[in-house]
């Protein structure tokens, strides 16, 4: 279900409803109507003069200032639990149009390091979130034996902290990113994906911070993301739901940025 298209349609069928009355409709109704009968409005046009603002304003909202979404898995701990509910910036890369996702305002380009949604290049109706690890024309190497990430031949600055949260299994590290730093986990036994890969013009290598439990572009699904498929920066968690038997919310992580 495309979200997006059904808010487009609703808002133009509520305002076309809503402007044709006032141009035509009402104004028969004025005229017909018996001296001191008020001229009675269609329901039909009552909804749909209501609803119309309504609409409107989240349409505006959601295409092009933020978006909520759910985070439905590991793929990104420790920087993001599942569970988690974001605020996505729409502007941060750029203004596009909602459904046709065509690009009207240039504002900014992702940096090395940023949290993003996209949409998933083998299927667009899905949407990922990653963190930006390959710029255009950068050449990414993951060595999965030693758990080692390289870009344009030099080692990217990682730091092991130790067991995260008590566990035998998962290793928390610190890993530098350009200028930013970030945490990360790893998983003791398992070996992951692993590869160079030459970032196409145009396009960003994504990988998730659960680096052997995340589908990213180290697989075909996901591989290279071209530009028109970004959706926006995370930026900030506003609510921690864990469902029933899950122990829900986790108040703490409630207006926390995301890094």
């Amino acid at each position: 279900m495309d979200f997006a298209l059904i808010l487009v349609i609703a808002t133009a069928v509520s305002g076309l409803i809503w402007a044709f009355d006032a141009a035509i409709l009402k104004p028969r109704r004025t005229h017909t109507a018996g001296q001191g009968d008020p001229a009675r409005e269609p329901v039909v046009v009552e909804y749909a003069r209501s609803f119309f603002p309504i609409l409107l304003l989240v349409l505006v909202l959601r295409s092009f200032l933020f978006e909520p979404f759910r985070i439905p898995s590991a793929s990104m701990m420790p920087t993001l639990l599942e569970g988690d509910f974001i605020f996505v910036n729409k502007f941060a890369y750029g203004l596009r149009l909602p459904v046709v996702n065509t690009k009207i305002l240039d504002i900014g380009e992702p940096e090395r390091g940023d949290v993003l949604v996209f949409r998933l290049p083998s299927d667009p109706r899905i949407n990922y979130i990653k963190r930006v690890v390959g710029l255009p024309g950068d050449v990414i190497t993951y060595d999965a034996g030693n758990k080692q990430l390289s870009i344009n031949g030099e080692a990217v600055e990682l730091e092991l902290l130790g067991p995260y949260e008590g566990s035998r299994s998962l290793q928390l590290g610190r890993e530098q990113l350009g200028d930013r730093e970030h945490e990360l986990l790893h998983t003791r036994g398992i070996l992951s994906r692993g590869g160079t890969y030459q970032v196409p013009e145009g396009h960003y290598f994504m990988m998730g911070d659960h680096r052997d439990n995340s589908q990213d572009s180290r697989f075909n699904e996901v591989r290279f993301v071209p530009e028109y498929r970004l959706v926006g920066k995370a930026e900030r968690i506003w609510m921690n739901w864990r469902w029933p038997g899950d122990g829900g919310p986790m108040w703490g992580r409630i207006g926390m940025g995301i890094r």
